[in-house]
C-alpha cells in the first residue's frame, strides 16, 4: 500500500500537546521560571493555538479568599460578570491581572481578578454547602453571562492560559513574578476544536486544574452525564469533563483520588476476571455504577488541588508520561528533556504503567 499522495500535508499529529508539573512536598516556594523553562523544552508539540499554566500558592496575603480569575471579551462582559459577583459575594480586592506587552499575544481579551468571600446572608443556593455555592456561581457565569468566563476559581491559586506557545503567555502574563509550591504547564496542539482562549487548558473548578495531552473521544456521554448532576460545559473543549467529574466524584461522592482514577481508566473486564474476588466485586461495581464517567481515549493527564499532584494514563499508554523525584520535589512532564532542563540530578525517574495513578502530596 501506498502513502497517500502529499501526506506531509495531514494536519493532525497523533502525538501532539506537552505537560509539565512539579511540586514541592514542603510547599517551598518554586519560581515561575521553572515551569516556563520545562515547557519551553516542548515548544515543538505545541503549535501556538493555547498554552497556559495552574499555580499554588501564589496568592498569601488572600489565602482564605476564592480567586477568581476572569477572561472577558468585552467590557459590558467584564461590567454585568461583577453585577453577578456583588450579588453573590463580599469583593475584597478587584484588579486587573498583571500583564505585559508583547509582540506574540495580539488583541488579546480583558483579563481580572477578584478575591471573594461569599455573602452570609446568601440570597440564592442558601442551603448549599460553600463548595456547592461556590460552582452553581462560576457556572451561572459562564453560561449565562455574555463574553464573560471564570478560568479560575480556587483559593491561593489561579489558571493563566490563552492562545499562544506557553512561553508567550508566561511573559504575557508575567510569571516569572510568581512563586508558588505546586506549577502545572500546557503547550497545546488542538485537534478536534476550535483554539481560542478559553479553551486553552488548564481547565479548573475551585481548587482543580487539569492539564491534558491527547483527547477524550467520551467527551459526548461524559457532558451528559455531568449534565444530569447540575455540571454544565460551555468552555467546548473535551478536557472541561475532568475538572467536573473529579469534583463530582471527590468531593460530591467523596470518593478518593485513586479510585476516582480507576473509574477514568478502569482495567479492562479480562483483567477483573483475574483478580481476587473481592477486588472484582469492587472494580465491577465501578464500572456499572459510574460507566458514563469513563475517559475514553488516548490521553495522558495530569491532575492538581492544593494538596496533591496525579498524574495518569489511559489504559493503553498512547500518550508519554514520566515521572521523576528529587529531594523534596516531584516532576511529570510528557518527556523527560523538559524535566533535566530544570533539575539534571535526579533520585528516581520512570514511566508509570498503563492507568495506573501517580499521586504525589505536600505534607501536611
Amino acid at each position: 500500500m501506498k502513502a497517500p499522495a502529499r501526506f506531509w500535508d495531514f494536519n493532525k499529529d497523533i502525538s501532539g500537546c506537552g505537560v509539565f508539573g512539579v511540586l514541592h512536598k514542603k510547599r517551598g516556594p518554586i519560581g515561575g521560571d521553572m515551569p516556563i523553562k520545562a515547557m519551553c523544552t516542548m515548544h515543538d508539540r505545541g503549535n501556538g493555538q493555547g498554552g497556559g499554566f495552574a499555580a499554588y500558592g501564589i496568592y498569601p496575603e488572600f489565602k482564605d479568599c476564592y480567586a477568581f480569575h476572569m477572561l472577558c471579551e468585552t467590557q459590558e462582559g467584564l461590567d454585568n460578570a461583577e453585577a453577578v459577583i456583588k450579588t453573590f459575594f463580599d469583593i475584597k480586592e478587584s484588579q486587573p491581572i498583571p500583564t505585559r506587552r508583547t509582540l506574540a499575544i495580539k488583541n488579546p481579551p480583558i483579563v481580572w481578578r477578584f478575591f471573594l468571600t461569599p455573602k452570609a446572608d446568601r440570597p440564592k443556593w442558601k442551603d448549599a454547602t460553600e463548595a456547592d455555592y461556590i460552582v452553581s456561581v462560576v457556572m451561572h457565569i459562564n453560561k449565562d453571562v455574555k463574553d464573560a468566563f471564570v478560568l479560575s476559581s480556587g483559593k491561593d491559586m489561579g489558571a493563566f492560559k490563552g492562545v499562544g506557545f506557553p512561553e508567550d503567555i508566561a511573559d504575557f502574563f508575567r510569571l516569572d513574578e510568581y512563586k508558588g509550591y505546586i506549577w502545572t504547564g500546557h503547550n497545546r496542539f488542538p485537534t478536534n476544536s476550535q483554539a481560542w482562549w478559553g479553551g486553552a487548558h488548564p481547565f479548573t473548578l475551585l481548587d482543580w486544574a487539569i492539564v491534558h495531552n491527547g483527547e477524550i473521544s467520551s467527551y459526548g456521554i461524559n457532558r451528559r452525564y455531568l449534565a444530569q448532576h447540575d455540571y454544565l460545559c460551555t468552555l467546548h473543549t473535551d478536557t472541561e469533563v475532568v475538572a467536573y467529574l473529579l469534583d463530582m466524584l471527590t468531593r460530591k461522592h467523596k470518593l478518593s483520588l485513586r479510585m476516582a482514577s480507576y473509574i477514568f481508566a478502569p482495567p479492562f473486564w479480562d483483567e477483573i476476571d483475574r483478580m481476587p474476588l473481592a477486588q472484582q466485586e469492587a472494580f465491577r461495581a465501578l464500572r456499572m455504577v459510574y460507566g458514563p464517567a469513563m475517559l475514553n481515549g488516548p490521553f495522558a493527564i495530569l491532575v492538581t488541588n492544593n494538596t496533591t499532584m496525579m498524574g495518569l494514563n489511559d489504559r493503553v499508554k498512547l500518550r508519554p508520561l514520566l515521572v521523576a523525584e528529587k529531594d523534596d520535589m516531584v516532576f511529570m512532564s510528557s518527556e523527560e528533556s523538559s524535566i533535566r532542563e530544570v533539575q539534571r540530578d535526579l533520585d528516581r525517574i520512570w514511566a508509570p504503567k498503563a492507568g495506573e495513578p501517580v499521586i504525589a502530596e505536600v505534607e501536611a
